[in-house]
């Protein structure tokens, strides 16, 4: 099975989108501060470089949650089978750029005369939504896995886990949506059925390459 690498946008769409992020948050970020629209046109005011911040600290905010675009999405197949797994080194990445925002708004708060209302809601906008979607999600699924191979089923999500030997397996189910897009894997031996939920170990962006491997190489086992 060779690499397996998930479709992303053209990088000139991706760039472009966040070019214009960007440059609507640099000219929204001004109602931020204490300043006049006359002092922004004549130059003569030195919010700018605050604006800049603000606007950085937006498109680092966009990075974190659409993190497809610094962290496109690669399986390296092994000698027997491959691993689906949430990249560690993705999370301390993202936990790492994250700091910056709080230490962007920090420096413009006690750099720049604020509007304070407003200087809040943004900053509490750039701060939380990245923890409540990305982060907090991503440290609950730390070590999940699903390991597929040419003699066993392995996973881990979250604290279940499992191995199943491909001899004791009777039957494989997959379950889909009205979409044909498989989400869970349904794994019956002789003891027990057991579904694997693809959805809560977010390995939603590998779920067409779980669905190609398992049907190329479990054919007999499927339902």
């Amino acid at each position: 099975m060779g690499k397996i690498i998930r479709p992303t946008y053209p990088v000139e769409f991706s760039v472009g989108l966040l070019i214009l992020i960007f440059v609507l948050s640099f000219f929204l970020s001004s109602q931020l501060f204490e300043t006049h629209w006359r002092e922004l046109m004549d130059g003569t005011t030195d919010a700018y470089f605050g604006m800049l911040l603000i606007s950085m600290a937006v498109i680092i905010m966009v990075l974190v949650l659409w993190e497809e675009f610094l962290f496109p999405i690669k399986i390296k197949p092994g000698k027997d089978g491959v691993v689906f797994r949430n990249h560690r080194t993705k999370l301390k990445t993202q936990l790492l750029i994250y700091c910056i925002i709080p230490a962007i708004f920090a420096f413009v708060y006690f750099n720049y005369d604020v509007h304070i209302v407003r200087f809040v809601i943004w900053a509490i906008l750039c701060t939380v939504i990245p923890v409540v979607i990305k982060l907090v999600s991503g440290l609950n699924n730390y070590n999940d896995f699903l390991k597929l191979t040419d003699h066993a089923i392995e996973y881990k999500n979250n604290k279940k886990s499992g191995v199943f030997d491909l001899k004791e397996i009777q039957r494989l189910t997959l379950i889909r949506d009205e979409r044909n897009v498989l989400h869970k894997v349904q794994v019956s031996t002789h003891q027990e059925n057991l579904i694997i939920d693809l959805d809560e170990m977010e390995l939603e962006a590998f779920l067409d390459s779980i669905d190609q491997f398992i049907t190329a190489h479990y054919k007999r086992l499927l339902a």
